[in-house]
């Protein structure tokens, strides 16, 4: 079966790590272009290639101030993604708790032995 073009699914448009990472600058605040170019480090094109992809999904907003344009994330779109993720939350969280007892358990273990 083949993959959902990239510009329909909001779950493919945040497996680029590019894209994710601007979701992530932008976060709670509303940035142009240029903030974002500055931020980044990346070229205006790039920047506005993934603006792009991302605003066609819906995960991104555009709001025009005079001849400016401001860009947010639109964190309703996101809930779907984040009600896929979150039951994957409780199960990391589990085997890091494991992974911490054993640890816990090999460094008594280790001080046991320079004991004797």
């Amino acid at each position: 079966m083949a993959r959902a073009p990239t510009t329909f699914d909001p779950f493919n448009a945040v497996a680029e790590p590019k894209r994710r990472q601007l979701l992530e600058v932008l976060g709670t605040s509303e940035l142009a272009v240029n903030d974002l170019v500055e931020q980044l480090g990346w070229t205006q094109p790039m920047v506005s290639k993934h603006l792009g992809v991302l605003k066609q999904v819906g995960l991104v907003s555009e709001r025009r101030v005079g001849r400016q344009r401001l860009y947010r994330v639109n964190a309703e779109a996101l809930k779907p993604i984040y009600d896929w993720v979150t039951p994957f939350e409780q199960l990391w969280r589990e085997r890091f708790e494991r992974l911490d007892q054993l640890l816990q358990n090999l460094q008594e273990e280790q001080k046991n032995v320079r004991k004797k």
